[in-house]
């Protein structure tokens, strides 16, 4: 599940003291485990293995270079939402051709940026935007490939901001007229009907909602293959991960001691490949979190304790700008100090950061072992939509990146200086 737990005392990457790693590199810092990622997307592709399964990795989820090159060595292909994302993933030794391009808002000068490089696929979320992809490619003399995506209004029962296959979301076109919006979309001059994507949401920790949106979409698949020759049904993502006793996670014994357990890829594997198998059309995935998530901490130190009336906070050097998943979704991610704590003594007590907002806080309330200034901690779960929702925000620079590959830790990100805040600002003469 990942590769990180105590050894001889201190929290270890893989085989790499993190203690040491933040003395040398200091805090706040992001540290990737290699083994934990190339392990995740092994084990989905196996579980896959009765149909023509293609995985393009959600750029979106930790988009670093360093991370995008392991995953297309091992022959991954990506889901991007930007011209930019394409832009990593070509200078990470990516295919463009693999590459599968979503989001609701695609400009002119990516889709042309796109069109040159050869992309396998747009993902269209409106006729609108359809009609657009045909203007811009005849303009070019190309022809665009498309799929467009259906909102099959499924409730992915997660959180609302991370919810994208009801009909009340911003994403795709209703399930009621995608037959009708395929018909004028195979109207259009320049365009290339190519498959059928769906996404239904992130961080889902129920195979449920997967299945019945794979059954209900099934149909019209059926349907759009004898129609149009359509050669791929893409499900999309939303594996969810363990955010809550995640340092248990790697070992799967302790969850079936506990009576639970997080979803695994064989069960969701399990479920739908049965339907699919019948279509007899290549699948696509679209997994971010479940290949990046759990492969990642961000260390962070104590600088200071603050013991009120009410509340005991202690004050770390990380803040809201380096890790804005609690602010911005309510997420948790465990907390634990990279020294190992065997005394059982703990206190309920709020982990705050720096910046000058109510919101800057990693946990509020939360019993935790005793730590006093100048101890580190780790948020764990921090890989994916951590560093690459990182913000400059009160002119603080970015942490650097870490990937750990066995005994080996390699800087894939320096840590921004202060100087290099203002190389692109400039007082008018």
């Amino acid at each position: 599940m990942h590769s990180f737990g105590y050894r001889n005392g201190t929290l270890h990457c893989e085989s790499v003291d993190l203690d040491a790693l933040a003395e040398e590199h200091g805090t706040p810092l992001y540290v990737y485990s290699k083994g934990t990622i190339i392990d995740h997307y092994r084990r989905l592709a196996a579980a896959m293995n009765e149909v023509d399964c293609h995985i393009c990795y959600a750029t979106k989820a930790n988009s670093n270079i360093a991370v995008l090159n392991l995953l297309a060595k091992e022959g991954a292909g990506f889901d991007i939402v930007s011209g930019g994302e394409l832009f990593r993933v070509e200078k990470a030794g990516g295919d463009p051709g693999k590459c599968t391009f979503a989001g609701v808002g695609k400009t002119r000068p990516e889709i042309e940026y796109a069109l040159e490089k050869g992309i396998y696929c747009f993902n269209a979320e409106s006729e609108a935007e359809i009609a657009f992809i045909s203007e811009v490619a005849g303009a070019m003399g190309k022809v665009a490939p498309i799929a467009l995506r259906v909102n099959p209004n499924v409730d992915a029962k997660t959180h609302k901001y991370i919810s994208t296959g009801k009909s009340e979301n911003k994403f795709g076109i209703d399930f009621e007229v995608i037959r009708e919006a395929y018909a004028r979309a195979a109207a259009l001059p320049n365009i290339q009907i190519k498959g059928l994507q769906m996404h239904i949401g992130s961080q889902l920790t129920s195979v449920d909602p997967f299945s019945e949106a794979v059954e209900k979409v099934a149909p019209v698949v059926e349907e759009l293959k004898a129609e149009y020759g359509i050669e791929f049904f893409s499900i999309g993502g939303g594996i969810g991960i363990v955010y809550e006793n995640s340092l248990a996670s790697g070992d799967i014994s302790w969850w079936n001691e506990h009576e639970e357990s997080p979803l695994t890829v064989e069960e969701y594997a399990a479920r739908i490949v049965p339907t699919l198998k019948k279509l007899g059309l290549k699948i696509i995935l679209e997994p971010g979190r479940y290949m990046v998530g759990n492969a990642g901490v961000m260390i962070t130190e104590v600088l200071y304790e603050k013991r009120g009336s009410a509340k005991v906070f202690k004050v770390v050097d990380a803040g809201m700008n380096d890790l804005i998943r609690p602010a911005l979704y309510e997420g948790h991610h465990d907390i634990v100090p990279l020294k190992e704590d065997n005394s059982g003594d703990t206190e309920a007590v709020d982990i705050v950061g720096p910046v000058c907002e109510s919101g800057d806080f990693f946990a509020q309330d939360r019993e935790l072992p005793i730590v006093q200034s100048g101890e580190k901690l780790a948020l764990l779960s921090a890989g994916a939509y951590g560093f690459v929702m990182a913000s400059n925000y009160n002119s603080r620079p970015f942490p650097a990146e870490i990937l750990v590959d066995d005994e080996v830790a390699h800087v894939i990100r320096p840590r921004q200086t202060i100087e290099e805040l203002l190389t692109t600002e400039v007082i008018p003469q």
